[in-house]
């Protein structure tokens, strides 16, 4: 579980791990990285309660190498991950164990549950389990069981976490993903399942959901550079749509009146799917639902464009030998 100012979900986190139905062993491999609340405190509570809990430091604070601390950290021969903010459902574990045995995966998986608590939040839920916002990935839209590109979280064979390094730890961003196309491409199974359902916290304002989905976009154009041929038509339709309405609009503005057909159809189609994605919603998320798809194309578009070539040679040059990351 890394964790980085998670004062708000640890404890809740933590608990649901560890009320898991699992016949057998279960440890929890907290790594802590330099937070500014009071987590590490919640996590001593934690260690000094339960002599399952563990804490690891990860000094970069940066997610993959708080994964593979706390893996390097671990015991056991299958690897949960966990976040600070992610809460596990009853038989999560036992399900995903058996998944495992039965798939012969190297790595099961299933949905990322977007719930919020504030009618921003509920609409950013909505947001990130429709097609609309996010295209078909089943682990945030749902679908059948099956063979699968990534997935969320992930319960994995350890031994093929050690054979492939662990965690890339150059990608801040995008490591669940880079991580699973290596899984794939080394010749293993990933494994889709709905009955895998984690509950997850959106951001609360705008400006965190900007920023999550600028880093998303720019890192995502790091895994294209770094694995050839990876990239797929969900990942460039929110460049190709920002490109388009800011093409539109310069075009109209300098007295090219069709231009302003492709803005004006971006908002027609944003509101039309509002009118499908939106129904159930409470009046105060509604209304804010075109802002946070907009938000989310926009900042997805925007960082997968400004994605400098430099940050896709740093992670070349950095993983030369990923194979030693774990050992």
């Amino acid at each position: 579980m890394p964790v980085l100012n998670e004062s708000r979900h640890l404890a809740e986190a933590v608990g649901r791990v560890l009320a898991q139905d699992y016949p057998g062993e279960i440890e929890v491999v907290i790594a802590l990285g330099p937070s500014t609340d009071d987590t590490d405190a919640i996590a001593a509570k934690l260690v000094a309660e339960d002599i399952r809990v563990h804490t690891v430091a990860n000094p970069s604070g940066r997610t993959p190498s708080a994964l593979n601390a706390a893996i390097q950290a671990s015991n056991h021969p299958v690897i949960v991950r966990v976040d600070g903010h992610g809460i596990l459902p009853a038989g999560y574990i036992s399900t995903a164990v058996r998944l495992l045995a039965d798939t012969g995966a190297a790595n099961v998986g299933g949905l990322m549950h977007a719930e919020g608590t504030t009618p921003y939040e509920d609409a950013v839920a909505r947001a990130m389990t429709s097609k609309l916002g996010v295209g078909n990935a089943r682990f945030h839209t749902g679908g059948e069981a099956g063979p699968a590109d990534t997935v969320y979280l992930g319960v994995f064979r350890r031994e093929v976490l050690d054979e492939l390094g662990g965690y890339n730890e150059e990608f801040e961003r995008a490591q669940d993903w880079e991580l699973n196309y290596r899984i794939r491409q080394a010749g293993y199974l990933i494994w889709f399942s709905p009955q895998l359902k984690v509950s997850y916290r959106p951001r609360q304002t705008p400006r965190a959901l900007a920023k999550q989905y600028f880093n998303y976009g720019r890192w995502r154009r790091v895994v294209a550079r770094h694995h050839k041929g990876s990239v797929n038509l969900r990942y460039l339709a929110p460049p190709a749509a920002l490109l388009a309405v800011a093409a539109g609009t310069v075009a109209g503005v300098f007295g090219f009146w069709p231009g302003w057909l492709l803005p004006a159809g971006y908002v027609i189609g944003i509101l039309a799917g509002v009118a499908w994605e939106g129904r159930g919603l409470r009046p105060a998320a509604f209304i804010r639902l075109p802002i946070v798809l907009a938000t989310m194309h926009g900042s997805w578009g925007a960082g997968f464009l400004s994605s400098p070539k430099s940050l896709a040679a740093r992670v070349s040059a950095g993983t030369e030998h990923p194979e030693e990351e774990l050992h």
